[in-house]
């Protein structure tokens, strides 16, 4: 501890540390690969933020347009109401249907065209929830990623103490896993999704 405060250093930090006391080239080749991984670590983190941050945002438009959607069916119904009540007041003995047949036609536009409305922001509202739903997995693939390239920095650390050539390998398999991940984060592709959906098809096939 420091009179600036506590800082907690990462594994990549005391690999590069270390390595920059050594001389022999497997050091070097550990500092190198933190380093990378560290870089490309951050980036994900940074786009997976980015994803989270759209689903939020699409989210909240999609409950924005329920919303609308909510008041414009109120309005219909408010409309429908008063439809009602005019075929009641034709109904009436005494009273001249024809003096509300202007009001019910208008009322009946009217609702046509609210109905249109509240049916279009309930299809908006769908599709900023599918857009939301889309981001937080496109989130889930960057976390994901970033993650495993977490992992491999920490082996590259275990590596650098017990200087295992099979130990850099796993490192090295861990963070090209984390960057296939981010791959397909990045080309919005879901091998997982994309296998399960086979494997329902065939089951449903059967």
């Amino acid at each position: 501890m420091s009179g600036d405060g506590f800082h907690v250093h990462g594994p990549h930090d005391h690999a590069v540390e270390h390595a920059s006391h050594g001389s022999d080239g497997f050091s070097n080749n550990i500092a190198v690969m933190t380093a990378i991984l560290a870089t490309v670590g951050a980036t994900f983190g940074y786009l997976g933020g980015a994803t989270q941050n759209d689903a939020a945002l699409f989210k909240n438009n999609a409950a924005i347009d329920k919303t609308q959607a909510a008041n414009s069916w109120n309005y219909y119904q408010a409309k429908s109401s008063k439809q009602n009540l005019a075929e009641l007041a034709m109904s009436l003995p005494g009273i001249d249907p024809k003096k509300y047949e202007a009001d019910m036609a208008r009322y009946k536009s009217e609702k046509e065209d609210i109905k249109k409305d509240a049916e279009k922001w309930e299809e908006s509202s769908k599709e900023w929830n599918h857009k939301s739903d889309e981001a937080m997995h496109e989130h889930h693939q960057w976390a994901l990623a970033t993650t495993a390239e977490q992992i491999a920095i920490s082996l590259a650390a275990i590596t650098l103490l017990t200087r295992k050539k099979w130990m850099m390998g796993l490192a090295y398999g861990v963070a090209g896993v984390g960057i296939a991940l981010g791959a397909f984060a990045w080309f919005h592709v879901d091998p997982v999704g994309q296998m399960l959906a086979k494997l329902g098809g065939g089951a449903v096939g059967h």
